[in-house]
């Protein structure tokens, strides 16, 4: 069953711009996790932000568990950004601010700014919040700050905020491409098995394609902001990554 449904979505930086999506349709089902591959400049991370509007499109649908996305009031997108969790590149945590402090920070479409300012969060968010750091392996860095936490530490506390949304659906925007080889396997296997454990469709921009055919159920492949290719892990042959790529060297 698709949760998510994206047709014909066209997006441009500027007016008169180049245009970086050109009518890209997929869909994600409830157990996706979809890798989006390409080369530099095909639109991977156009797309996934065009999905919560960090990147507003042209024109399209983004229909999410029914609701067109595309289409929703300033009031109505805050409501459904609580449930779509977001995974950055760079980590995006304050870096003055301590472990648990990033972690609740994924709370703040429901406390509101005066709340979240003087910390008053409610009992049950402090609980979870724990329990999310215990889950990613960091339960004993609760009160160090970001900035003294290795890079694969600071993508699991990224990972733990997002959890904090209760997502309904988990964008991840590059998330290994400022880690080593090592960690970078046990970022994503750690993203695999949160999707499968708390039951949240992903869908994964990331330049890595051994890493995208390992740990990822469904590839979506785009050159130039078209796609080139949608379909299951398996049915991903060289033919058609040399058609993703073009003449770039894998």
């Amino acid at each position: 069953m698709a949760i998510l449904e994206v047709r014909e979505l066209r997006a441009r930086y500027t007016r008169g711009g180049r245009e970086i999506l050109k009518g890209v349709s997929f869909s994600v089902d409830a157990d996706d996790f979809c890798a989006v591959i390409g080369p530099s400049g095909a639109g991977k991370s156009t797309l996934i932000r065009c999905i919560n509007r960090l990147v507003e499109p042209d024109s399209g649908s983004i229909v999410l568990y029914g609701q067109d996305v595309a289409k929703l009031s300033a009031r109505e997108l805050r409501a459904t950004r609580r449930h779509i969790g977001m995974i950055f590149q760079e980590f995006n945590l304050v870096n003055r601010m301590s472990v648990m402090d990033n972690v609740l920070a994924g709370r703040l479409g429901y406390v509101g700014t005066l709340r979240s300012i003087v910390k008053l969060f409610p009992r049950a968010d402090v609980e979870r919040a724990l329990a999310m750091l215990e889950r990613v392996g960091l339960i004993d860095h609760v009160d160090k700050r970001a900035d003294q936490l290795s890079g694969g530490q600071r993508q699991r506390v990224g990972i733990a905020r997002a959890l904090m949304q209760d997502p309904k659906l988990l964008l991840v925007d590059e998330p290994t491409s400022s880690l080593d080889p090592k960690i970078s396997r046990e970022v994503m296997a750690l993203i695999r098995e949160i999707a499968r454990e708390f039951r949240v469709p992903v869908l994964c921009n990331i330049h890595d394609v051994q890493l995208a055919t390992e740990f990822c159920t469904r590839i979506l492949g785009l050159q130039d902001g078209v796609k080139m290719f949608d379909g299951p892990t398996a049915e991903l042959d060289r033919r058609r990554l040399e058609a993703i790529y073009a003449m770039e060297v894998l």
